[in-house]
This record gives structure tokens, C-alpha cells and sequence, in this order.
């Protein structure tokens, strides 16, 4: 079953910033306008933010729903088998460029098709994934933005340390059934391993693997690293809730994480990656090659510390890591 917005809910979800989008574009028959098949691999409501920032870019460059270009929004909700459906779906429609996040969706999009242009607007690590030849030369039908979290693992850990000083042992959760998921899994083990910490590995493949997971953390571990990945994303409440019961300090990927009870976050700034996904696809229906389109690395990275979450668990966050954090959570 593919999830399909609404013009309500769309509204409702982005807010004013949306409020004068055109959706007249969804009625209309694919090919009487250059279409763009968003293929959302979490849900509308965690990616909303990042949905904003690609329309609005969009617009900068002169691209305006239902004027000039049509928009076909689809919504997997973190659950990986509605991947390839989507993706298979937006090929029947004979869209122009696919948009797409996480890297279980994008190979699922690439699966699906070689030939209608795949434009990243944050994957883990294209090469390692098989996604594109190199950064700088991606060639086929995929280009756009590279988040590289596994090499942001050391710069977590050690931000963790600061927070938590009497860390031994680090439970990692992850999505081993994504290859960057297995890829940072390892980078992450390797990195704690070289600071002298005990690894606890919560391997989770869907959203109902997340509760029993944390069932072998009771008194096993200190902190728990989770991996950023769409299952995650899409059940981030649920996972800081559970840490919270267990009283484990974590380290999150993306700032909306770390708002919504998590203790802290550092990774890559979504929104200016998925601004700079339209710009892709801007140049993409303007009639560049994607295979010709080097791959970029993100530049802006965010650290979001949670005080409230800090109070809750009785951990005291030194002041040099206040001043040095984007946003601190009171």
C-alpha cells in the first residue's frame, strides 16, 4: 500500500511557509509538466522541515508547483518494503527525476530504474553503498548529497565522553539491513573499541525490533549510540523513551532526535542538504546528466544538546560544550 498525501494534511503538516503551494499539479495527467517523484522514505511529519527547504529552494530557482513543474509526494513511513513499490510506481508515471532519502530507498529507486535520474538528498555513503562510481565521477542515472555519518562516528563519541566521563560500556543500535547501517555499525564498534569501551550491538531490521532489543541493556551499559538511519528517524520517540526508562544517555543523529527527549545529537545539517537537493534536480530538468554531477559532502554540521534530558538522567554538561553547541534544549 503507497501512503499519498493530501492537500489538508500537507498543509496542515508544513504549515504556513506552504500554505500558497499550487497542488493543483497532483490532478493533472504525468508529462503536461516536468514532474518530480519525492520519494519520502520516513513520514511526512518528521520530514516536513526538510520538505520546506526543497520547495522553497525550488522556487529560488524559478521552479513553482502547478506553474511549472509537478510534484508527486509519496510516503514509506520508515517501513522498507513500500520502497520499491513507490519507486516502481513513479517509473509507470514516467516522472523526470526521482528525490529520494537513506540509502534502503535509494537502492531500492535504483533497482527499479536506470534511466530516470536519482537525485540523493542525504545517503550515508554512496560509493561504500554501490550507489555511484566515486563522488567526484557518480556516472549512471544517481547523483546528489553525501551525509558520510560513518566518518562523524569519532567526533560523537567524543562528544559523549564529555557528557558522560565514566563511560565503559556503549550499547550501538543500528539497521543491519542497510548497507550503510553495517557499514557505520562496524566503523562505530571500531571506534569505541580504540577507546578502550566495551561494545553492547542492538541489530535492528524493522520498527518492532526496537523494544527487544533494549531488553539485554539492563545494567550492560552506559550509553547507547544509535545509528541514524530512516527506522530509526521515523521511531525516535519510542527509542528515547526506552533509553530514558533504562537510563542511558544517547547519542542521536539529527537534531529532531535530540529534541524529542534524546540527550544529544551531532550530524549534518538536513535542511541545508535537501536545499541543495533542488538545486540538483534544478540543473537535472534543465538537462544536465546526473552521472555527470559530482557527488557533495555536507559542510554545516549541528550539535544539539538536550538540558532537559540531561537533568532527567543527573548528568552535569560542562560549559565548554554548552558554548560549543548550536542548540542547547532547556
Amino acid at each position: 500500500m503507497i501512503v499519498t498525501i493530501g492537500r489538508r494534511e500537507l498543509l496542515a503538516a508544513l504549515g504556513g511557509a506552504a500554505a500558497t503551494w499550487p497542488l493543483a499539479a497532483r490532478a493533472q495527467q504525468p508529462g503536461k509538466l516536468p514532474t518530480i517523484g519525492f520519494l519520502g522514505s520516513s513520514t511526512l511529519s518528521e520530514a516536513s522541515p526538510w520538505v520546506s527547504a526543497f520547495v522553497e529552494r525550488l522556487r529560488e530557482l524559478g521552479w513553482t508547483e502547478g506553474r511549472n513543474v509537478a510534484i508527486a509526494f509519496r510516503w514509506a513511513g520508515g517501513r522498507s518494503e513500500r520502497y520499491s513499490e513507490i519507486a516502481t510506481e513513479f517509473v509507470s508515471l514516467k516522472v523526470d527525476v526521482i528525490v529520494t532519502f537513506g540509502t534502503p530507498a535509494v537502492l531500492a529507486t535504483k533497482q527499479a530504474t536506470a534511466v530516470v535520474p536519482i537525485v540523493i538528498a542525504l545517503a550515508g555513503d554512496p560509493v561504500g553503498a554501490g550507489l555511484v562510481a566515486s563522488l567526484a565521477r557518480p556516472g549512471g542515472n544517481i547523483t546528489g548529497l553525501s551525509s558520510q555519518s560513518p566518518d562523524l562516528t569519532g567526533k560523537r563519541l567524543a562528544l559523549l565522553r564529555e557528557v558522560v566521563p565514566n563511560l565503559r560500556r556503549l550499547a550501538i543500535m543500528g539497521n543491519v539491513a542497510s548497507p550503510t547501517g553495517l557499514l557505520e555499525m562496524g566503523e562505530s564498534q571500531a571506534a569505541a573499541r580504540a577507546l578502550g569501551l566495551e561494545v553492547v550491538t542492538l541489530e535492528i531490521r524493522a520498527a518492532k525490533d526496537i523494544a527487544p532489543a533494549f531488553e539485554p541493556l539492563k545494567g550492560h551499559a552506559d550509553a547507547l549510540y544509535v545509528i541514524p538511519d530512516p527506522i530509526a528517524n521515523t521511531n525516535r520517540i519510542r527509542i528515547n523513551t526506552l533509553a530514558l526508562g533504562a537510563r542511558l544517555p544517547t547519542m542521536l543523529g539529527t537534531r529532531d532526535a535530540a529534541r524529542e527527549a534524546g540527550l544529544m545529537s551531532y550530524g549534518p545539517n538536513n535542511a541545508e542538504l535537501f536545499r541543495r537537493a533542488a538545486d540538483f534536480v534544478d540543473k537535472i530538468l534543465r538537462g544536465a546528466k546526473p552521472g555527470d554531477i559530482p557527488v557533495e559532502q555536507p559542510t554545516k554540521f549541528d550539535f544539539v544538546i538536550n538540558l532537559t534530558t540531561a537533568k532527567a538522567l543527573g548528568l552535569a554538561v560542562p560549559d565548554k560544550l554548552l558554548a560549543l553547541a548550536d542548540e542547547v534544549i532547556e
